[in-house]
């Protein structure tokens, strides 16, 4: 028996992020279903799980009798952390694990401007916006910290304590709001936030958040507009039939039905986001996980 996960809009919704990132980068395995900002308050939309009211949401299972609904990203994580040992959810080493988890809670209950005049939006990248004060402290406080933890655990690569934990994919977010503002920071704070848009799970999400759902206009900005500054998408094209080197959808798990070459590879998908949703992303040549849809292709 698989959890039940409940999540929002993958363009906007940052906590839902965070918790996606706690099953797919720990390869724990959920059934998931979204639900829409635009559809209504998240608690009538979710009924089966209340009394939860926000995403993401979680119904445990570890057995039948269990079932328990958690619906705080970081007792999401506490939660499988205890019933995942082996995961890596935390560090190993009791120092950085009591790092990593200060840093987490931190980051759950802190930030609040920078959250404030800068929502996640996975489809923008802004070129005009100029942080305020309480704006520029938050990100010189998020300096302090991610350098303080690598120093302090000794990190030799990207992430924080050292391995990928929770505390990264709790700041996953934050990245994002760094890099579609283009908010200025340290050499090294630049460097982890490259890490997180280089990062297979978080361009799988964006990916699909470029063509799941529809806008959301109260996260819509008035400002300039540029170029995504993560790794640039790779050239593929749509071709009619495989077959395909994968027999399952790298984002559903779903059998393949749609397929695409890239570099004389043929990679299949499934229809996830069938009919208006693929025929937008290929007319405006989003990028489908890194892989690009020429904006020649006609449907």
């Amino acid at each position: 028996m698989k959890y039940e996960l409940v999540l929002g809009d993958r363009a906007y919704s940052s906590w839902s992020l965070r918790g996606w990132l706690l099953f797919e980068r720990f390869g724990i395995a959920a059934d998931v279903r979204f639900i829409s900002f635009n559809d209504g308050p998240a608690a009538q939309q979710m009924a089966d799980f209340a009394p939860a009211r926000t995403v993401p949401s979680v119904r445990m299972a570890n057995g039948a009798a269990d079932g328990a609904i958690v619906s705080d990203s970081l007792a999401i994580a506490e939660e499988l952390a205890s019933r995942h040992p082996d995961a890596g959810l935390w560090p190993a080493d009791p120092a950085a694990r009591a790092i990593a988890r200060n840093m987490a809670a931190e980051m759950h209950s802190g930030f609040g401007e920078l959250r404030e005049d800068c929502p996640m939006n996975l489809r923008c990248a802004y070129t005009s916006f100029v942080p305020s004060a309480a704006v520029s402290g938050d990100l010189r406080r998020l300096e302090t910290v991610w350098d303080h933890a690598r120093a302090a655990c000794g990190a030799a690569g990207p992430w924080l304590c050292g391995d990928y934990c929770a505390v990264d994919a709790f700041f996953a977010p934050v990245a994002a709001r760094i890099a579609g503002y283009g908010l200025r920071v340290s050499a090294s704070a630049q460097a982890y936030v490259d890490a997180h848009l280089a990062d297979p799970a978080f361009r799988k999400w964006r990916a699909m958040a470029l063509v799941q759902g529809g806008d959301v206009a109260r996260y819509a900005r008035d400002y300039d507009l540029g170029t995504w500054p993560g790794p640039v998408p790779l050239a593929a094209r749509a071709v009619p039939v495989g077959p395909s080197e994968n027999a399952a959808c790298h984002y559903s798990g779903k059998p393949v039905s749609d397929f695409l070459e890239i570099d004389g590879r043929v990679l299949g998908f499934a229809t996830a986001f069938a009919g208006t949703r693929r025929w937008r992303m290929r007319r405006r040549g989003r990028s489908l996980w890194g892989f690009t849809f020429p904006k020649p292709f006609k449907p």
